[in-house]
């Protein structure tokens, strides 16, 4: 479903075992699944990152710096976006950022397709983003505490809030899902269209271009799935002291 059949990359992919076929090398002409493709994501970021680690220098070499500026990037962002508190948060977005990055990436490589210009692979991600910013509302505030955030501010407006909310959550995946298919998918059908008309060094500025829009997808992914989780976990007011917290695990700080 939604899945695109024609593009680009399967044009090269044709050409390629085109001239596999006249080297003499007789290969299965069978599609990449989106499926494979993210596992192969999933392997490449465990062997690379595995490796990385104990390569690990008090005077870094220019793949060191890039992985820690990357660090730093995602640091600032959860900081900035949940509170100092929200550091656990690190590991899940910074993954999440790597593979939704190297996802929107790979369709530029011959012989491979993005695994998110399939839906299934963003709704996926968007998924797991929503299960787990409720989960870790409910592991900060406890269930009771957590449902009456969607109840609205007093409680006779509960009747009103409260499908309102429900309607605005199961909104949230949706959105992140139709967005970032939508963008992956778009690239590669325009892409496809230039291939079709001049394969040659025309489509360049567009591949150029999507690499510029696969790293705003992943930032907008990333910095949406950010501001869930400070909504879930951040507590309206401190109790008996009626300080506001937006965006933050703890009080705001007195000016």
């Amino acid at each position: 479903m939604f899945e695109h059949k024609l593009g680009y990359v399967e044009w090269l992919t044709e050409k390629f075992y085109a001239l596999v076929d006249q080297a003499g090398f007789h290969l299965a002409h069978k599609p990449i699944d989106h499926v494979v493709m993210a596992f192969f994501i999933m392997l490449f970021c465990t062997i690379f990152f595995g490796y990385w680690k104990k390569k690990y220098n008090v005077y870094p070499g220019f793949t060191q710096q890039v992985l820690e500026t990357y660090f730093r990037f995602i640091e600032n962002l959860v900081k900035d976006m949940i509170g100092p508190a929200g550091k656990k948060f690190i590991p899940v977005i910074g993954t999440l950022g790597i593979f939704i990055l190297l996802a929107n990436l790979m369709g530029l490589i011959p012989i491979f397709k993005s695994p998110t210009s399939n839906v299934n692979v963003t709704f996926g991600c968007a998924a797991f983003i929503f299960i787990y910013y409720h989960a870790m509302g409910i592991k900060h505030q406890g269930l009771i505490g957590y449902i009456k955030h969607f109840a609205g501010p007093v409680w006779w407006l509960a009747p009103l809030f409260f499908p309102v909310e429900i309607i605005g959550h199961f909104s949230r995946p949706l959105s992140l899902t139709i967005r970032l298919f939508g963008n992956i998918f778009g690239e590669d059908t325009i892409i496809a269209i230039l291939f079709t008309l001049v394969p040659f060094l025309v489509p360049l500025p567009m591949m150029c271009l999507a690499i510029f829009t696969s790293l705003i997808q992943t930032l907008v992914f990333i910095m949406l799935s950010c501001v869930y989780i400070a909504g879930a976990v951040a507590h309206e007011e401190s109790h008996g002291h009626g300080e506001e917290t937006v965006g933050h695990l703890g009080p705001a700080p007195a000016h």
